[in-house]
């Protein structure tokens, strides 16, 4: 049976990068980008990025893409429906994505996430048992806590636990924005609670 998937994109549909913008991104270590967005505005990410910048892409929600991304990717996070639903793609969804991309991060929700990168074993970071108000927002909290650890230098798996740990807090609590938490928050609770 297939999924429903509900988008309401409202203001994304009409975001457009400026000036301003793009000198950001061009100044940036990592890049990361959702597709919830306009494609035009994520390729303009892809070409405004600087050489030895990593493209992270959050491909929710999943839809085809044209080879000028796939081929700029570094890093592609996606929940595990949206790895087997991404076009081009069979089998063990992270090994095949692997095809495509250097490393990928499928999310498990509550389980944790899988961290997959070409020539090594995939590795399962474990998730972090909370007590869930609102699920609201958290994939994007675990985006933007992995790409955040990426930029500070930290390893794929290692801020993939910041990101689940960051994650885990997030579903704690109501709303989107105002259920982010803090960086001292996370590493907090990472601290004393991830494995």
């Amino acid at each position: 049976m297939p999924r429903a998937r509900f988008v309401a994109p409202g203001a994304n549909a009409r975001l457009k990068l400026g000036t301003p913008h793009v000198k950001r991104i061009a100044a940036a270590d990592v890049v990361l980008a959702q597709l919830e967005i306009p494609l035009d505005v994520v390729l303009a990410a892809v070409r405004a990025r600087r050489p030895g910048a990593v493209m992270a892409l959050n491909a929710a929600p999943a839809r085809d893409l044209p080879e000028e991304i796939w081929g700029a990717i570094d890093l592609l996070i996606v929940n595990e429906h949206e790895a087997s639903d991404l076009p081009r793609t069979s089998g063990p969804a992270a090994s095949k994505l692997l095809e495509r991309v250097p490393a990928v991060v499928v999310t498990l929700g509550g389980d944790g996430c899988v961290v997959a990168e070409r020539g090594s074993e995939p590795l399962h970071i474990p998730g972090i048992r909370a007590d869930v108000v609102d699920t609201t927002g958290a994939g994007d909290t675990f985006c933007g806590v992995l790409a955040a650890g990426l930029a500070r230098g930290l390893s794929l798996p290692d801020a993939a636990r910041l990101a689940c740990a960051a994650g885990a807090l997030a579903v704690t609590r109501p709303g989107a924005q105002g259920a982010v938490p803090t960086a001292a928050e996370v590493a907090a609770f990472a601290g004393g609670k991830a494995s």
